[in-house]
């Protein structure tokens, strides 16, 4: 799964999620682009479902762009612990994602084989998102 090398803290706070992405929003690299309609998170694992679900429905053809990255540790206590004692250990890495922010780009394909693909990434994520196109 997708995770940081190194960190330079290990647990984090949680962060809101108001407003709209500034930061990438536009399409920069491909043709076609996957964007996000709510806030949210998106785990790692939910990114790579989807990044294996869009090359294998374009046979591992065109070049694919992931342009957000989970950075940030969700820390969780084991079951059935007693509270205090500390915050619990980081036990997954999630990308916070604001309306608006692109998460994935794809390019020498064809319109009709882009939408299939982010149609199935769609699935895989936990948020609306909308499929963009930069004619």
């Amino acid at each position: 799964m997708l995770s940081p090398k190194k960190v330079k803290w290990r647990r984090q706070h949680r962060d809101g999620f108001k407003g709209v992405a500034y930061r990438g929003s536009t399409i920069s690299f491909g043709d076609y682009a996957l964007a996000a309609m709510a806030p949210g998170r998106v785990t790692a694992r939910q990114l790579e479902a989807s990044r294996i679900a869009i090359s294998r429905s374009v046979k591992r053809g065109g070049q694919l762009w992931m342009r957000v990255y989970p950075d940030r540790p969700i820390t969780k206590k084991p079951a059935e612990v007693r509270m205090g004692s500390g915050k619990g250990a980081p036990e997954l890495w999630v990308a916070n994602v604001l309306p608006g922010r692109i998460l994935f780009e794809i390019n020498g394909v064809t319109r009709q084989q882009a939408e299939d693909a982010f149609r199935l990434a769609q699935h895989k994520l936990p948020i609306r998102t909308k499929f963009l196109s930069r004619e």
